[in-house]
This record gives structure tokens, C-alpha cells and sequence, in this order.
């Protein structure tokens, strides 16, 4: 009998894929006195999707338009979050200014992509908007038969909710305040992709380096990052949440170094690290036991390496080794800080920091 058909997962939309949407809906409407619904605009790879309205409302020269997003099968928190957009005509020769609404979060920091002071409304959807804008009035510009019209306008971006929303982010450690970023740079969201982590990962470099920090921290979870913290006193824009994307984390680091960096995480996770594995989440890679067996033996245990192989579990291969005297985290952390030096290929001192469930070291290896 045949199994169960695998069905494809569902790719859905960036909230900067949303915003235009609604941006075009909105200067549609002042420039006609009509939303489309549903409006459709050109995304930075050419699809051209079209997205329903959630709400409309033109009220004294001022539209706004709402698109509730839509992330696919992805788990993304702004799933489902209604996305506004109000436009206002500017002065004229002011071009377009972007401004956070409700929920959105404004730059504090240095390091982003934006300014301090500006809305968290990231380069590429800022463009996204900025070009279906030009379209719009080029289309109206055509029926006229007139030149377009110069695309001076007042951009309000808000998500209600969103700063509730933001605290499930790492907006607040990056410098983001008072909500959410207007993420996308296709904006297409692939299910699983976890892109939003991975650029959390690479803004948050971004801001320690711009802070002139010598020493981040890069760590696989809550319980490793306060380890790693306490032990180098690190304050918090040191730190560095890279889950299981430590090969993320450190190719972004071999154009972006920082003088020092300290990988921190669980036996397993930096087994894993230790045996080349730089996707650390369990349905990419799996602890080794007999890698495990293997270093037991470089260590001289032999007695307890044919135990270590049919072990169930890295915790009962790493209770093993502490039972009979046998230092296996440091070698596990000595093998993945010599993994990580040979991804960075140079410019970074890389210390590697080995942690137990509660929290306690239990190898340190490096500067």
C-alpha cells in the first residue's frame, strides 16, 4: 500500500511584500479614488502576486490601505498580522518619506542597515515601495497622456499588535524600539528557511562591530548564552543568538570579523560542531556516537569507546566519559573550535565554550 502523498509546503509573503501592497492600494486611491482589490504589485524577482485588502479608508487626502499577512507554512510570529500602509501627498520636491505607525520600531543603534532615528523599514521594501509608487503614477501619467508626476509622498507603515509581537524577536537587542522591522529582500517567504533568524544573526554582528566591541559571543541557546556572559562579563550587544545556524554565524564572520568570538553551546550541539556539522538542528544533523567512540579512543579510553557506540544518547556518552575520569568535552571543544578557525579562514581568535544542562562549564578552549 502506497504512503501518505508528501505535499509541498506553502511559500508565503514578506512583510515588505505586504506593505507595498498596501502602499499601491493607498496611492491608487488618492491618485483615482479607488482601491483595487486585490491589488497586485512586482516583487524584486519579477512575480507579481496579488494580495486582497483588509480594510480601505480615504479620508481627507490621506489613504490607508491593510493586507493581513500571509507567511505560508513558515512559523513566522508576523503571521497573520494586519499590515497598513497610509500615504499622504509630501512637499513638493520631498520625494518620499518613510515613517513608523503603531508597532513598527525605530533604529537606536548603530551597525543596521539604516540610520539611527529612521523606521525599522529595511532597504529593499523601502525600494519595493519606492518603485510601485514610480508605477503607479507612470500608469496614471500614460492615461493623461502627461509626463508622470513627481512621487512626493508621506509613507506610514504600522502593524498594530507589533510590539507585542517584537518582544518574540531579537529586535530589542539589535536597537530596534517600540515594534517590529519591515523585513524582505525577494519577499517571498520560504517555509523553514529561517531567514529572519539568519539576518537577526548578521545585524546583531553588524551592530557589535559598529559599537567597537572586541569579544561577542555566539550561542546556541538561553542556557549557553548566560554562560558565556557571566564568565567574560559580556554586556548584551555582545550576544549573539545563533541557534543552530553556527555555519551562518561564521561565513558571515569571514567578511565581518570581529577580533574575538566565543561559540558557546551543549555537549551535543558542539559535538556536532566538532564532527563538521554547521547546521546543529537535529533534522540536519545528528550526534555521532561513533564519532564520540572514536575520540575516546584518541584519548586513550578504549575500554569505554565499544559502551560510548551504543549509547542512546550524547549526555549518557559524555556521563560515561566523567564516570572514568576521561575529559571528552575538552577534546569535543578543541575539535569544533578547530572546525570553526577553518570556516572564518583567518582574521577571528575563536574560543569555544562547553556547557552543561545547568548552565555550568565544563570545557573552555581558546585565547
Amino acid at each position: 500500500m502506497a504512503g501518505p502523498r508528501k505535499t509541498a509546503l506553502r511559500r508565503g509573503f514578506t512583510t515588505g511584500a505586504c506593505a507595498t501592497a498596501a502602499v499601491r492600494a493607498a496611492v491608487e486611491a488618492l491618485l483615482t479614488g479607488r482601491f483595487p482589490d486585490p491589488v497586485t504589485v512586482t516583487l524584486p524577482r519579477g512575480e507579481t502576486p496579488s494580495f486582497p485588502l483588509a480594510c480601505a479608508e480615504l479620508v481627507d487626502g490621506r489613504a490607508t490601505a491593510g493586507v493581513v499577512k500571509d507567511a505560508g507554512d513558515d512559523p513566522d510570529v508576523t503571521h497573520g498580522a494586519l499590515i497598513l500602509a497610509s500615504v499622504a501627498p509630501g512637499a513638493k520636491g520631498s520625494g518620499i518619506a518613510f515613517r513608523a505607525g503603531e508597532g513598527v520600531g525605530t533604529i537606536t543603534r548603530a551597525g543596521l542597515p539604516l540610520p539611527v532615528g529612521e523606521p525599522a523599514i529595511n532597504p529593499v521594501p523601502r525600494k519595493m515601495m519606492a518603485q510601485t509608487v514610480s508605477e503607479a503614477l507612470e500608469a496614471r501619467g500614460k492615461e493623461a497622456g502627461k509626463p508622470a508626476a513627481a512621487p512626493d509622498f508621506e509613507i506610514t507603515v504600522s502593524v498594530p499588535g507589533g510590539l507585542a509581537l517584537a518582544e518574540k524577536t531579537l529586535n530589542r537587542r539589535l536597537g530596534i524600539v517600540g515594534g517590529l522591522s519591515i523585513l524582505g529582500t525577494t519577499g517571498i517567504v520560504i517555509p523553514y528557511s529561517c531567514s529572519s533568524w539568519i539576518h537577526s544573526i548578521h545585524r546583531g554582528i553588524d551592530v557589535a562591530r559598529a559599537a567597537g566591541l572586541p569579544h561577542i559571543a555566539a550561542s546556541t541557546g538561553r542556557t549557553s548564552e548566560r554562560a558565556a556572559q557571566k564568565l567574560y562579563a559580556l554586556p548584551e550587544v555582545a550576544l549573539i543568538d545563533m541557534g543552530d545556524f553556527v555555519g551562518g554565524t561564521l561565513k558571515y564572520l569571514r567578511g565581518h570579523a570581529v577580533p574575538r568570538v566565543t561559540l558557546a553551546g551543549g555537549f551535543a550541539k558542539m559535538s556536532k560542531l566538532a564532527a563538521g556539522h554547521l547546521d546543529l538542528h537535529s533534522g540536519k544533523s545528528r550526534v555521532d556516537s561513533g564519532f564520540l567512540a572514536r575520540m575516546l579512543e584518541d584519548l586513550g579510553a578504549r575500554d569505554i569507546a565499544a559502551s560510548a557506540r551504543s549509547a542512546g544518547s550524547a549526555g549518557e556518552i559524555l556521563g560515561l566519559a566523567q564516570a572514568h575520569g576521561v575529559d571528552l568535552a575538552a577534546l569535543v571543544a578543541r575539535r569544533a573550535r578547530e572546525v570553526a578557525l577553518a570556516v572564518v579562514g583567518g582574521g577571528v581568535d575563536i574560543d569555544v565554550l562547553v556547557c552543561d544542562r545547568d548552565g555550568r562549564a565544563i570545557a573552555r578552549t581558546g585565547p
